[in-house]
């Protein structure tokens, strides 16, 4: 969407194929924290500054470190003045999601486009989707997520397992559903870590909270487990056996799950990964270049791919598309590939038995990350 209102704004014709049926469908994950550098740098190229400071969430970037037990070992508000280059102010997914969706002009976003296949057809792409229908297009750009479609007509180069498994959760009304961690939360973030796991929990602007817990598994764990995900009883046995020695006070978490729970293995692109530009298609986000979210980089990833693939769509300095692509293809792996080597050691480190550790040194010593 933030690729579709740039090129928009420059007089492209674009469409956004997506999957869902329709915009209010799927509940909208956990809070994201948008970086000066990326996130924030795309929304002011789009324009959009003044709607996601009406619906950004001043003190939502309070975050407190704990251990096993509940107990905070660190906190802070990063506080900063504006256009500091280490803001990380924090929108929810929904709201960021309908700031950009209303910003496209009608009918750009097809609704229920599940793509099956995609063909050259004289020098352009058919495109076919699962409810039958089909459509045109000069330019096709990947923007469909882990499981892409759309990248194995790029490259054959696949993910690997990054060795954990995070499984989500959400609890609505938290402070009546979950009035222990609502209070400990303060509107923020914790991350709790310990014997080398993590969980991490979100609030949210609508009163409900996101979980997330870490921890190191063989890869088809969530198969071989055979836990029923949906089952809060199975889930919270599951936990007390898993995190022995974790304080009482996550239970609550569990008890009062408002959604089935998501196993979500973590894969991550190789960090060398390279292929040859084509001339009308190519990729951005996640499909370009898979991580864990343990550095918080995702979503500013793909904002900024979506800014400099616009800039090189661009550029009349480039003869042709062919060679707008390359040039964005080489800086994106550049940049993805030093990201994602951070990403896999930040991984590594909060699921070692010195997670708690190594995170408190690196708060205490850099500063906001």
């Amino acid at each position: 969407m933030t690729l579709a209102r740039l090129l928009q704004m420059n007089g492209a014709d674009v469409k956004v194929y997506e999957r869902d049926i329709n915009r209010d469908v799927r509940v909208q994950g956990a809070t994201l924290d948008l970086h000066y550098e990326s996130g924030l740098a795309a929304l002011c190229k789009a324009d959009l500054m003044d709607e996601f400071n009406a619906n950004y969430r001043p003190g939502a970037d309070k975050m407190r470190i704990t251990d096993k037990h509940a107990n905070i070992v660190f906190e802070d508000d990063f506080a900063v003045t504006d256009n500091d280059e280490f803001a990380r102010p924090e929108i929810d997914r929904g709201p960021l999601r309908e700031i950009l969706l209303n910003s496209l002009k009608p009918d750009t976003v097809v609704w229920d486009s599940q793509l099956v296949s995609l063909c050259s057809n004289n020098n352009a792409f058919k495109l076919e989707f699962k409810n039958g229908s089909e459509a045109f297009a000069d330019i096709v750009i990947a923007a469909d997520g882990a499981n892409s479609k759309i990248r194995p007509y790029i490259t054959p180069i696949k993910p690997f397992y990054s060795g954990v498994t995070a499984i989500e959760g959400a609890v609505y009304d938290s402070e009546k559903n979950a009035p222990k961690i609502h209070e400990l939360l303060q509107g923020g973030k914790i991350f709790a870590l310990d014997d080398s796991k993590t969980f991490v929990v979100s609030s949210k602007g609508d009163g409900s909270l996101a979980f997330y817990m870490g921890l190191i598994v063989n890869e088809s764990w969530t198969k071989d487990s055979g836990i029923d995900f949906s089952d809060n009883t199975q889930m919270l046995a599951w936990f007390k056996r898993t995190f022995a020695g974790w304080d009482n006070i996550w239970d609550e978490l569990f008890e009062n799950a408002s959604t089935s729970f998501i196993p979500r293995p973590q894969y991550c692109m190789p960090f060398d990964q390279t292929w040859q530009a084509l001339p009308n298609l190519t990729m951005l986000g996640d499909a370009a270049h898979l991580m864990p979210p343990y550095a918080g980089e995702g979503v500013n990833m793909a904002m900024l791919d979506a800014l400099e693939l616009a800039e090189c769509l661009l550029n009349k300095d480039f003869p042709d598309t062919h060679a707008a692509i390359a040039a964005y293809e080489r800086q994106m792996r550049a940049r993805a590939s030093e990201v994602a080597k951070m990403t896999m050691e930040q991984t590594a480190s909060m699921h070692s038995p010195e997670g708690l550790n190594n995170m408190l040194a690196m708060f205490t010593a850099n500063g906001p990350q």
